[in-house]
Parts: C-alpha cells; sequence; structure tokens
C-alpha cells in the first residue's frame, strides 16, 4: 500500500508541475499575441475588430489561467495544513508515549520498594519471632 500512496502522491505533484508550466507558457503566449498588436494599425474595423477579439481571448486565457493557480495554491495549502496537523499529532503521540514510559516506570520503581520493605520486615519478623523461639526454650 505504500507505493501506491506514493504513486498517487508523485502523480498529483506532477500534475501540479504541469498546470504550472501549462500556465507560464500561455502567459508567455498571450504577451507574444499582446507585443503583435502593437504594430497594428486601427485604420479599419476589422483591424479594431481583430484586437478586441485578440484581447478578449489574452483576458478569458489569463481569467482561466488565475482559476488555475488559485486552485493549485488551495490544493497547496491543504496539502501544508495536511502536513503540520500530521506534524503536531505525531509529536504529541511521542510526547504522550515518552510520558506514559516515565509514569510507568515510576510505579515499578514504587512497587519494586515496597515489595522490598516488605520482606525486609517479613524476615525481621522471621527472625524476632526465632528469638522468641529460642528464648523460651532457655
Amino acid at each position: 500500500m505504500r507505493g501506491i500512496r506514493r504513486r498517487r502522491r508523485r502523480d498529483g505533484e506532477e500534475s501540479l508541475h504541469r498546470r504550472t508550466l501549462f500556465t507560464i507558457n500561455d502567459i508567455a503566449s498571450v504577451r507574444q499575441n499582446l507585443l503583435s498588436l502593437q504594430s497594428t494599425d486601427f485604420f479599419d474595423n476589422s483591424a479594431t475588430n481583430e484586437v478586441i477579439a485578440n484581447l478578449s481571448s489574452a483576458s478569458t486565457l489569463l481569467r482561466s489561467q488565475a482559476s488555475a493557480l488559485g486552485s493549485n495554491l488551495s490544493i497547496v495549502q491543504i496539502r501544508q495544513d495536511f502536513s503540520k496537523n500530521l506534524i503536531n499529532v505525531l509529536q504529541t503521540g511521542s510526547s504522550n508515549l515518552t510520558l506514559a514510559d516515565t509514569n510507568e516506570e515510576a510505579a515499578n520503581s514504587q512497587a519494586l520498594s515496597t515489595r522490598q520493605s516488605i520482606a525486609v520486615s517479613a524476615l525481621a519478623l522471621a527472625n524476632q519471632s526465632q528469638q522468641s523461639v529460642l528464648q523460651l526454650l532457655r
């Protein structure tokens, strides 16, 4: 499953990259078309209509490319937010694991200390009872 996820992620990155290159190429062609309009004479209606049509198509293309860039930006922001949230979850989880291990070790240490104390008390009582039996036998 990891390989599939990685492939999908790479494909998504490649498609974003392709869209961005497509946008840059289109903007360059629009710029080239607009530069060619500088030498156009506006003496008759057909030349004027051609310029208006070129400007209209350039405007439409720039709007669509701006929309694509906005879409790409939102995708990148969503991925960034997801990565930040994932980092926070992983850091919180590791902190909780470390804290849990420390608490568990403290509890184990306390249990061992209590067992040792009880064992010492039991040995003292056993020794005391042996001394009492010996005193009775004398």
